[in-house]
This record gives C-alpha cells, sequence and structure tokens, in this order.
C-alpha cells in the first residue's frame, strides 16, 4: 500500500553534477563525507525507509495518534518501533555538527535523507524535521549549558523538539500573542499560556520533549519586539541530565485533521498549576531573531515535503498507469494500459518534470547553505547567504503549492480509484494540504519575497540571478535540439525581469499596495522560471557524460518542461503588473455574499 522507492540515480545526479557535492565535501569540517561516501549513506538510507518506514504510513493514517484520558497520546502501531530503529541506526543526526553528537555530512545530504523519510511517511517525519528547528536555535542562541543538557539528546533523537510560537487568538501575526514568562529569584522563568498547531507536542516515541516557546515577560514592549524564547522541558532534566521531575505542561486536545493523521497536533497549556519552569535563550526580547533560525530551517523543511509527495503521488500513478487496461489509444486496435493515452502521458511527464525542477532546486540551495556555513572565502559566503535568502519563500511557496497540485494529478491519473481511500492516492493529497499553509502561510512567503528579497542589495541580487539564468538559456541553446526549449527560457527569464523590475519600483516607490497585490503570482513566477533553469542545468550537464538512457531521459524532461510548464510563467505577467484596485472594488460585505 505505501510502497516507496528513493530515486537514488536522480539524487545522485543532482548532488553530484547540480549542487556540485564534490566542491561541498571540501568545505571545512567535511573532508570525510565525499561524494562516493555520501552517495554510500543515501544508498543505505533508501533501503532503511523504504523497509522500516514506508510500511508505517497506511496503518498512521488509518489509526492516528490517540489523546488518552491520563493526558498522554499513543502513536499508531509500529510506530515506536520504527522511530527506536531510526534512532538506533544514527539516521537523526547524519548531517548535523559533529560537537552537536552529530555525523557531520553537509547539509545537502541532509536534504536528501530528508526527502526519502518524507515520501515514505510524512506525518512520522514531521517530528524530527521540528527537532531540526530546535537543534538549529539552540546551536546558534544557546548558552554552552543549554547545548550540554540538551543538543546531544536531541540531534541523536533519543528527545525530540518542538515550535511553540502560534496561539488561539494570534497566528501569524506573533506580535499579539499572550503567553507570559515571570522570572523567579533562580534565574529561571514561569511560563503560563496556551499554545496550538503543536506538531508532534506530545507523544510516545521519547522519553523527553523539549519546547521551544514564545512569550512575553512582563516589561516587554509591544510587538514582535517584545517577545523572548524559552526552553521548556516537558520533563526537567536532572543533575544527571536525565528526564526528572514533571514540568506544567499539558495536552489540552489533539486535532482531528484533514491528514497527517498520525501526526499529534496539539494544543499545549503551560502554567495550570502555577507555571511551567522555562529557560531564557540568550537575552529578553530577542526571540523573535532567534525563531527566525528555526523558521528558516523549517521553511526549507516543508518546501522539501512538497517534493516528497510529489515524489510519491508520481510513483503510486506511474505504477497504476502501466497496470490499468482501459481504451484502445487512437490508432490502436486494442485496449491498453492507460499509460499510453497522451492525457496520462502528459499529467504523468508533468509530475515527473516538476519533482526533478524541485529536487534539483531544493539541493541546491542546501549546499548554499554549507557554503554559507562552512566557506573559508567570505565573498563566497556572502554570495551564498543571499541566493538562500532569496530563495527561501520561492522555494517554499513552489515546492508547496506544486506537492498539492502534483498530488491532485496523482488522483487524476487513478481516475475514479484515485478518489477511493484504499488505493492510498487520495492520502498524498491529504497529507500535501497542510504543507502551503504551514510555517508562514504561502502569501506571507510571497509578501517576504516581494517587500524584502527582491529589495536585497538595492536589488543587485536578483539582477545577478536573472543575469545568471540567461547565460544558462545561451549555453542550452548550443545543445542539439534544444533551441525550442532555450527561446521559451530566455523569453521566461525575460519575462520575470520584467515582473521583477516593475515590483521593485513600486517598492521603492511607496506603492507597497501596488507592490504585493501581485505577490502571489509573482512568487510562482519566479518558481516556476528557476526550475527551468535548473533542469536546463541538468540537460547540459548530461553533455559531457556520455549517452544511456538516463542521460536520454534527463534531455526529454528538461524539453518537456522548457516547452510546456515555462511558458505558464509568461501569463502571470498580468496580474503582477496589475495595480491592487481591484482586490477592493468591492466592499468587506458584498464580498462576504
Amino acid at each position: 500500500m505505501s510502497e516507496y522507492i528513493a530515486p537514488l540515480d536522480d539524487m545522485e545526479f543532482v548532488l553530484r553534477h547540480v549542487s556540485d557535492l564534490e566542491r561541498v565535501s571540501k568545505l571545512n569540517g567535511f573532508q570525510h563525507a565525499d561524494p562516493d561516501t555520501a552517495i554510500g549513506v543515501l544508498s543505505e538510507a533508501a533501503r532503511f525507509f523504504s523497509e522500516v518506514i514506508a510500511p508505517t504510513n497506511w496503518v498512521g493514517d488509518q489509526q492516528g495518534s490517540v489523546l488518552n484520558p491520563d493526558g498522554t497520546v499513543t502513536t499508531p502501531d509500529g510506530f515506536k518501533e520504527a522511530y527506536a530503529k531510526f534512532v538506533a541506526a544514527g539516521w537523526p543526526g547524519v548531517h548535523l555538527p559533529e560537537q552537536a553528537g552529530g555525523g557531520g555530512f553537509p547539509y545537502a545530504i541532509g536534504i536528501a535523507l530528508q526527502e526519502m523519510f518524507t515520501s515514505a511517511n510524512m506525518a512520522f517525519s514531521l517530528a524530527p524535521l521540528l527537532t531540526q528547528g530546535a537543534i538549529d536555535a539552540l546551536i546558534e542562541h544557546g548558552s554552552d549549558e543549554q547545548q550540554a543538557a540538551y543538543l546531544e539528546k536531541l540531534a541523536t533523537g533519543e528527545w525530540t523538539g518542538t515550535m511553540c510560537l502560534t496561539e488561539p487568538h494570534a497566528g501569524s501575526d506573533l506580535g499579539t500573542i499572550s503567553t507570559k514568562a515571570v522570572k523567579q529569584d533562580d534565574g529561571t522563568y514561569r511560563i503560563t499560556g496556551q499554545k496550538i498547531y503543536i506538531t508532534w507536542g506530545e507523544h510516545d516515541l521519547t522519553e523527553n520533549i523539549i519546547h521551544l516557546v514564545l512569550a512575553k515577560t512582563p516589561e516587554a514592549g509591544p510587538g514582535t519586539r517584545g517577545i523572548s524564547m524559552f526552553i521548556v522541558p516537558k520533563f526537567i532534566p536532572d543533575t544527571d541530565g536525565n528526564p526528572g521531575e514533571r514540568n506544567d505542561v499539558k495536552v489540552v486536545s489533539i486535532e482531528h485533521k484533514m491528514g497527517i493523521n498520525a501526526s499529534p497536533t496539539c494544543v499545549l497549556a503551560f502554567g495550570d498549576e502555577g507555571g511551567a519552569v522555562g529557560y531564557l535563550v540568550g537575552e529578553e526580547q530577542r526571540g523573535m531573531k532567534y525563531m527566525f533560525t528555526m523558521m528558516n530551517s523549517a521553511r526549507i523543511g516543508v518546501a522539501v515535503e512538497g517534493l516528497a509527495i510529489g515524489e510519491m503521488a508520481y510513483q503510486k500513478a506511474a505504477t497504476y498507469a502501466s497496470e490499468r487496461i482501459q481504451s484502445k489509444p487512437l490508432g490502436g486496435d486494442k485496449p491498453a494500459a492507460i499509460i499510453n493515452h497522451p492525457d496520462v502521458r502528459r499529467m504523468l511527464l508533468t509530475m515527473r518534470a516538476n519533482n526533478e525542477a524541485m529536487r534539483a532546486a531544493l539541493y541546491d540551495t542546501a549546499a548554499r547553505i554549507d557554503i554559507e556555513n562552512h566557506g573559508e572565502d567570505e565573498h563566497a559566503r556572502t554570495k551564498a547567504s543571499e541566493r538562500v535568502a532569496l530563495m527561501i519563500p520561492i522555494l517554499k511557496t513552489w515546492c508547496t503549492d506544486l506537492g498539492v497540485e502534483m498530488a491532485s494529478l496523482g488522483v487524476q491519473v487513478h481516475g475514479g480509484m484515485g478518489y477511493v481511500e484504499e488505493t492510498g492516492a487520495a492520502q498524498f493529497l491529504r497529507d500535501a494540504r497542510i504543507a502551503p499553509i504551514y510555517e508562514g502561510t504561502n502569501g506571507i512567503q510571497a509578501l517576504d519575497l516581494v517587500t524584502r528579497k527582491v529589495t536585497l542589495r538595492e536589488g543587485q541580487v536578483v539582477k545577478e540571478y536573472l543575469t545568471e539564468m540567461s547565460g544558462i538559456a545561451g549555453e542550452l541553446r548550443t545543445l542539439e535540439g534544444f533551441e525550442r526549449a532555450a527561446d521559451e527560457l530566455d523569453r521566461a527569464v525575460g519575462v520575470l525581469a520584467e515582473a521583477s523590475t516593475h515590483v521593485g519600483a513600486k517598492m521603492a516607490s511607496g506603492e507597497y499596495a501596488d507592490a504585493v497585490a501581485g505577490a502571489t503570482p509573482f512568487t510562482r513566477m519566479w518558481g516556476t522560471v528557476v526550475g527551468g533553469a535548473f533542469l536546463a542545468r541538468s540537460a547540459i550537464a548530461t553533455a559531457g557524460l556520455g549517452s544511456g538512457e538516463g542521460m536520454s531521459a534527463k534531455h526529454s524532461i528538461a524539453r518537456f518542461y522548457c516547452e510546456q510548464i515555462l511558458p505558464t510563467a509568461n501569463g502571470l505577467l498580468g496580474a503582477v503588473l496589475a495595480p491592487a484596485q481591484s482586490l477592493f472594488q468591492l466592499s468587506n460585505e458584498e464580498l462576504k455574499l
């Protein structure tokens, strides 16, 4: 039901020939992670996630996690055993720093591992994803004492972590949170308040859960500037570092959701019995800055969810289409597998091309994060940092939207059987739908792109990337049979440049409403064009690798994307250029009718 085969050949191709794993492996600290060793790790991981994690996907969806009367949460059958194997095999910390208890491999490898876990079971994968955010925040902002107490156990998966941000009255507007933190004589704080939508906020996989909680101290200023961050463990570690006294944190309920049923999404109450013990991270009223360390990591992780679900939807749809016999193809004399029908092939090619485009863009961005964090050349680190900053809102939006669309196409390939739960295709669509909402809705990501990222270095970061993509189109034109694809890429880059110039000019002139009115189609335009550039790079890379079925497929996928998907970016220009006026012509009362 939940069979999964990791696309190792494509993963290896992207890592070696697009994201330049060879270069990454030579960065300070990664010398032990040469490409051959790294690919060997991925090969073993593919077996593990296919054999151990993927079988839990269907049962997890059907059973869900359950809140018991005593306030504990029971995960679906097989989850505890699978997680114990996950920890014992060392998979949680492969890409984490060795000083934190990890394996010290590049983040580019970590992204590939995350893709595998998420494809195998998205709901399950959220526990280590949220733990990753907690680890990143503690590495960057935690004290030596806090790192010693929590990092290794989080990195190894012995404990898990959460991000406690949202409250019933404060969704994305965190400046209005009401959770309080009062300092005590011993330097700790007492936390009181309620948080909602806490992914894996309570479970039975580990003996302790470390919550990173946003709260305000009594003297905090208004808005987001008054927010502080606190470590609030489920069990307060004793002097030996083991779980000790139960903290004043309890589960009020777990949400009944559209998908990811195995993931316990909790409402947590802090301080109902006097106050949960919390430990300040860094300085008071710097919590929003610290939060973005977690959020940027999580946004890339959520973008991977779009790819991972798209991959699973494609695998299931392609298998079904190969086996389902129905109707005669045009010109045929007998019924054939539906994979022979043009529209089914169009859907499958759309899924595969978008998946390969997302994978290349995500892995490349992960490699740039490695350069940003480990590069010795300051100029290279700065360039990598700028590109990553630009790409985060694009990837989070584009990939998660595509994850939903590709899962929907997967249902369509199945026809009526896709709408029947027993085939499993519907689960991917239900699971995928949360990703465009997670970690800042996609509308918020689009606002970030328009208001903060387009203006990076006075617009030069965007201009440099547009110039780079134009150069890729020129290289693509030198390949036999790619003249039309190169024309489409060149045209799309030109349209994207026009749109970016318009948005930048509107921001510079203070016409903010007009700038953001088309933010969502603008972000989709960016993702679509970036995808075309990356598949063009893939096609160019195959030129020096000889012939073969795999290389031929790379060319075919790149041509399909550039000729049939990339032109859709051009059609978004009108929506980007349109003024905001039409959005507000109807009154609020008229809009409700």
